[in-house]
């Protein structure tokens, strides 16, 4: 059971990351681990049952129709998001070490399981054409050292044998980093920030790690229809409560 991210130990560390059915859990350091979470650790995860059918928002209730406010008043520029986690402990602690620190290890056990989660829910005529990830200015990416959405999109496409269209997208210029803005802020940061560099399918799927507001999502998208791209997904790890 989940009580905190428990530090590693050098002794420890490369424990969790040994193949799929060894290894210590990455949240209790269990040593019985599948994919770098133990059972009752996996079973305390944020799932993100109750949510918009379109942007994956979650919601407080269900009701007739499975739509946020935002979706029906304005639908977005995609036909549906897929996210199977909320960004609540302790997804966001994982996502957050392996993001901003690189240690992938905490990433794995999501990449695994969102990858059965497609695997389930997506019927062959509504699996994508090609995956793209969200891009990253190239400053960024060299302070980061890697693109976290690419990294995302590269393990889903051997997975799913699914093309990525690494280079499809581009970002034009550098902008503000989005955490701290609110939806305004964001939409207005990435005005005619993506620029479409490859041809485009009509079925495709943009891969992220966290969808905050959907400002990132929506842009990419507009951009992504504008070139020929009928169904649009959205895949992420997990999405904020709004």
């Amino acid at each position: 059971m989940i009580n905190r991210l428990k530090p590693l130990s050098t002794l420890l560390d490369h424990l969790v990351n040994r193949e799929a059915k060894t290894g210590r859990c990455v949240t209790c350091l269990n040593k019985h681990a599948y994919q770098g979470l133990c059972t009752p650790c996996r079973a305390d995860l944020p799932h993100n049952r109750l949510h918009c059918d379109t942007c994956a928002l979650p919601l407080a209730f269900s009701g007739s129709v499975r739509r946020c406010g935002e979706c029906l008043t304005q639908p977005p520029p995609f036909t549906r998001s897929l996210i199977p986690w909320r960004y609540q402990f302790p997804v966001d602690s994982m996502i957050g070490r392996y993001k901003y620190q690189g240690h992938r290890k905490f990433a794995r056990p999501l990449l695994a399981d969102f990858t059965d989660y497609l695997e389930r829910t997506l019927t062959e005529s509504e699996r994508p054409e090609l995956l793209i990830p969200a891009p990253m200015h190239w400053q960024r990416r060299w302070q980061r050292g890697f693109n976290q959405s690419q990294d995302i999109a590269e393990y889903l496409g051997r997975r799913l044998k699914i093309p990525v269209g690494s280079q499809a997208v581009r970002r034009k210029r550098k902008v503000r980093a989005q955490r701290g803005l609110n939806r305004d802020g964001r939409l207005s940061n990435l005005s005619s920030v993506f620029e479409v560099c490859a041809p485009i399918p009509e079925r495709v799927a943009i891969i992220d790690d966290v969808v905050t507001t959907g400002a990132t999502t929506r842009a990419l998208a507009i951009e992504l229809a504008g070139a020929g791209a009928r169904d649009i997904q959205i895949w992420a790890l997990a999405r904020t409560l709004g």
